[in-house]
């Protein structure tokens, strides 16, 4: 039996009550002047932790409040206990929450930071969220007194089944680490697979890598067959390459007028379009006696992987130019047929094959 509640109860509850309400607003207020002077910080995880105490504080001190509440209130033991315990797995959970938000929000943070680029790697976000919300999970089963020993059991007991039921994904999943683990392969990074595929690295989650190529396509590849396959990554070690376009000349030209002429041309296009690196020293390399033309090869810096495509157009254009207005020849690809008395004899055909007649 319990007495009926008097004012000597009811007024000390509604106080205890109504301070858990204001500590709540007056928490709210501060951790929102303190998300102001974070966001002003150059380190992001200060945003990460008052964002989440934004969520918890408040209801710390509502629960508090009303536990206060039921202390003052003329309750049964048994009902005492029940509201204790419904408040502590409250707590639990707002806890778990609160603490799963501010450990992937790190992680994201140091990935972000690691790879130098927007997107981040969400299977190591994904893998701390779900270990922090399983620990929490199992805090609020012990809190309401059920056995969590015989779960485990079950657990590890029904593990090797998952195993071996999910080898492919459970494949993919430890791919995914290993790759990002070993750093040969970051979001942002252009790639190129054996198979063809190219582009940048968009995400890694805990079962395929996301790739989008120049024409923003998105390309979804499996993490082992990633893994397996032989790549190149176009920003490893470096971010900056060199492109190389091939160029011929007509044999009357004076290679020193090229050369000098090509340099000059080189010169202006890295320092006048985007992408290029300024600093990169012209490299010219003659190298072919050919058919109708003397080759050789220009050497380009570019800023990363997706800059040769505008920095090749404009060299070309502006060589062109260039060439057409110091008169230098580019000549054009020849063939030479030899006419015999009743035969031609084509270029393509084979020593001691007779001749086809003429119509």
């Amino acid at each position: 039996m319990t007495e009926d509640p008097t004012m000597d109860h009811l007024l000390p509850a509604g106080i205890a009550l109504g301070a858990g309400l204001l500590g709540a607003f007056l928490l709210r207020l501060l951790l929102r002047w303190l998300a102001g002077h974070a966001g002003r910080t150059r380190w992001g995880g200060d945003d990460v932790i008052v964002a989440a105490l934004r969520t918890m504080a408040p209801w710390a001190a509502v629960a508090g409040g009303v536990a206060g509440a039921a202390a003052a209130l003329p309750l049964t033991r048994t009902v005492q206990h029940s509201v204790n315990q419904v408040l502590q797995v409250l707590l639990i959970f707002v806890a778990t929450v609160t603490a799963a938000r501010v450990v992937a929000g790190l992680v994201r943070t140091v990935t972000v930071s690691r790879s130098g680029v927007a997107g981040s790697a969400t299977i190591f976000v994904n893998i701390t969220r779900i270990l922090v919300l399983a620990i929490g999970f199992l805090v609020m089963l012990q809190t309401l007194g059920v056995s969590i020993a015989p779960m485990l059991t079950a657990l590890g007991v029904g593990g090797l089944a998952v195993a071996l039921a999910l080898q492919d994904t459970l494949a993919n999943l430890f791919a995914g680490i290993h790759i990002l683990a070993s750093k040969t392969v970051q979001p942002g990074d252009y790639i190129q697979l054996s198979s063809g595929e190219e582009g940048y690295v968009e995400d890694i989650n805990w079962r395929q890598t996301t790739v989008r190529e120049l024409s923003n396509n998105l390309v979804v590849i499996p993490n082992g067959q990633l893994a397996k396959s032989n790549m190149t990554n176009f920003m490893r070690p470096e971010q900056r390459l060199t492109v190389l376009v091939q160029v011929g000349v007509s044999y009357d030209s004076d290679l020193e007028h090229v050369e000098r002429v090509t340099t000059e041309v080189i010169a202006e296009v890295m320092t006048e379009v985007g992408g290029a690196v300024p600093e990169h020293e012209p490299a010219i390399r003659f190298h072919t006696f050919g058919d109708s033309r003397i080759g050789f090869t220009v050497i380009l810096g570019v800023g990363e992987f997706s800059d040769q495509y505008r920095i090749k157009h404009e060299f070309i254009k502006r060589l062109h130019r260039r060439y057409r207005s110091e008169g230098i020849r580019i000549p054009s690809p020849a063939r030479t047929v030899a006419l015999q008395q009743g035969a031609v004899v084509l270029p393509q055909q084979r020593a001691g094959e007779d001749a086809a007649p003429l119509l």
